[in-house]
């Protein structure tokens, strides 16, 4: 196998996750959820030996008080992070170290948290350019990995597919496309 470096290790993520669709909603709007996003990226991110640390640079917050409908006295923490993300590659010890701010409001313990959930979701989705807005787009590309798993007239060439693409290990139509084709090879023999 070609020794990569890690740049080149973190190109290969971003052309194996193509686009995510919105599996999620909240206060009326839709949304890719971080375990969609982590879902996506992690197994690529452990097959090329590469580790994400995060780190808090600062936090703001400020008391916001409004009325609703229902609560006349709300209050909430609006939280604002900055935070360091840095990609290392665990073989070399490369690092690249990006700076990322997000907001977050939320009851009083709650605005921090969901800054830095916010700040991981969405630092990933535009690190690797990973389109999510438009409601049907997860893995375009599966649609022409099918086309190769269906052209499979071997077991060891379907395996080879399945391990080639580890981001769509979770995919249905991925699965039942190998699960068929393996089906159809195991009867032929």
């Amino acid at each position: 196998m070609e020794k990569l470096n890690l740049y080149q290790k973190l190109h290969k993520i971003q052309c194996q996750v193509m686009g995510l669709g919105k599996d999620t909603q909240g206060n009326n709007f839709k949304y890719v959820s971080g375990t969609k996003v982590l879902d996506a990226i992690k197994p690529l991110m452990n097959n090329y030996g590469i580790l994400l640390k995060m780190e808090v640079v600062s936090i703001e917050n400020q008391r916001n008080d409004y009325a609703t409908k229902s609560n006349p006295n709300k209050s909430e923490i609006l939280s604002k992070v900055m935070m360091k993300f840095t990609w290392i590659d665990v073989e070399t010890g490369e690092k690249d170290e990006n700076l990322f701010g997000a907001n977050g409001q939320n009851d009083w313990d709650k605005g921090v948290g969901s800054a830095l959930t916010y700040a991981e979701r969405y630092f990933l989705l535009k690190f690797f350019h990973i389109a999510n807005d438009e409601d049907d787009i997860d893995n375009p590309k599966v649609d022409e990995i099918i086309i190769d798993i269906e052209a499979c007239t071997e077991v060891e060439q379907l395996q080879e597919i399945w391990n080639k693409n580890v981001s769509f290990q979770k995919d249905a139509k991925f699965i039942q496309a190998v699960t068929t084709q393996k089906k159809k090879l195991n009867e032929q023999k």
